[in-house]
């Protein structure tokens, strides 16, 4: 079992807080036991690590696509954000309930160990490039 806690950029902490509910204290992922369980305040999802479907890491976001709890129209993807440095997109075969009534095929999260999440989660579900960033 392995647990990544978020990144609180200081500037983006309070409005996090506000908006989310998510502080420090109540934002980890957790990856083992065949889950993954994401936990960001009010929001999360837990889902057999079966349904991850891909992995990516992606840097360097703009405050406003990243900050909070986001939904995308374009893809119908969520993030939950709490960096503008970087996260992990999870990509899923079936769709999970990241935010209410959105149904997203996946869902970036901006922790600290940005890496170690990657390859925890791509070696976890058995993902055939799990050694490769």
């Amino acid at each position: 079992m392995q647990t990544f806690d978020f990144a609180f950029e200081p500037r983006w902490r309070s409005l996090v807080k506000l908006s989310t509910g998510a502080t420090p204290a109540n934002s980890h992922v957790t990856v083992g036991d065949g889950r993954l369980v994401v936990d960001f305040g009010r929001f999360g999802i837990d889902t057999p690590l079966d349904n991850v479907k891909d992995v990516q890491v992606t840097r360097d976001y703009d405050w406003y696509k990243a900050i909070g709890v986001r939904g995308s129209l374009a893809d119908r993807g969520a993030t939950y954000g709490s960096s503008t440095a970087g996260g992990v997109c999870v990509c899923f075969h079936e769709r999970v309930n990241a935010i209410p009534m959105l149904q997203s095929p996946g869902l970036t999260l901006t922790v600290v160990d940005i890496d170690g999440l990657a390859a925890a989660v791509r070696e976890a579900a058995g993902l055939e490039n799990a050694q490769q960033e």
